[in-house]
């Protein structure tokens, strides 16, 4: 009975958390704390803080840190199976849509209008990146490391693996 409770606790937000982590998190605390009584208020609080802290989806963490606790290594598969199952069915329904009417003029069209708002959200996304290097570590840093990045990635072809790595490590020696 648990590992259901579980999936529907991850599943529900999902399901109605539309727009990502951000927008799911009252829901799941609702579900966590007021419908099961697996965390206190100030247990899910922290919970959110150790997610906000590492890197992926907060959702997600939550969900497996969750039913970690409640279920073991099955409960926080099931966590995290049913937080992203509502997205999962979602878009393999909506590719499989997609590739129905791949050679429609309109799905076409459709397509072509949604490359350059796509890219405003990447170049809207990237300016806050530069926004926020620039008032983090300086002007200097900032056009150092951004043009030692464009010469290994588009110059020398260098996997962005290690030019993050490396731009990990010259932080960690250079910006401590």
């Amino acid at each position: 009975m648990i590992y259901w409770e579980i999936f529907l606790a991850f599943f529900i937000p999902g399901i109605l958390g539309y727009g990502g982590g951000p927008a799911s998190i009252p829901l799941v605390e609702n579900e966590v704390v007021d419908r099961y009584g697996w965390l206190t208020v100030n247990e899910f609080s922290e919970v959110l803080a150790l997610a906000n802290g590492l890197p992926g989806p907060i959702a997600t963490k939550m969900a497996g840190y969750i039913g970690y606790e409640q279920g073991g290594i099955l409960g926080s598969a099931i966590g995290v199976f049913a937080s992203v199952a509502p997205s999962l069915i979602l878009m393999i329904a909506l590719l499989s849509l997609l590739m129905k009417y791949k050679s429609s003029p309109k799905v076409k069209k459709m397509t072509n209008l949604v490359k350059p708002t796509i890219a405003v959200l990447l170049g809207v996304m990237t300016w806050g990146f530069i926004s926020e290097s620039y008032e983090g570590i300086g002007l200097l840093q900032t056009i150092l490391l951004a043009g030692a990045s464009y010469l290994l990635l588009e110059k020398l072809k260098v996997h962005p693996v290690y030019v993050i790595g490396a731009a990990l490590v010259y932080g960690a020696v250079f910006l401590a």
